[in-house]
């Protein structure tokens, strides 16, 4: 089309709305149950049933998303000092990334229209330079 206009809807757009509408309960349903055990479960203290992270089983060292469970459990009692302490890029970077994909992907299923997020080489060489950086840096310093 030439750009005059909304463009007329796919002819799966219901089905694709359903699909979404679906997910996005899913999604909702498992992150409120994920809340709700985090909420109970303090993961800044030892002895709890929370899945540990594999590089750093492997090397003892903390990889971009370290911290993230901490993270998510700081905030959750709205402790945005302490999130920031537990991972400070996935806070200021991640999060933000994270919902706008995620409203991207909801807003375009409910209007029946696909949404695939791509990342460019550029992108993804910035995303992978990012986590490089904040893992070496974090490393050293703490």
């Amino acid at each position: 089309m030439t750009g005059h206009g909304p463009e007329p809807a796919p002819p799966d757009a219901p089905a694709v709305r359903a699909r979404t509408v679906r997910l996005a309960c899913l999604a909702l349903g498992a992150g409120a149950a994920g809340a709700g055990y985090l909420w109970h479960t303090n993961p800044h203290e030892p002895g709890h049933l929370l899945p540990g992270c594999p590089f750093r089983w492997l090397t003892g060292l903390l990889c971009p998303l370290c911290g993230g469970t901490r993270l998510a459990y700081d905030l959750l009692h709205g402790d945005v000092v302490a999130a920031f302490h537990d991972n400070a890029v996935l806070l200021a970077l991640g999060l933000p990334t994270a919902a706008y994909a995620l409203g991207r992907w909801l807003l375009a299923g409910l209007r029946g229209r696909r949404y695939r997020l791509r990342l460019t080489p550029r992108s993804g060489a910035v995303v992978l330079g990012v986590a490089l950086v904040w893992t070496v840096g974090r490393n050293l310093v703490g």
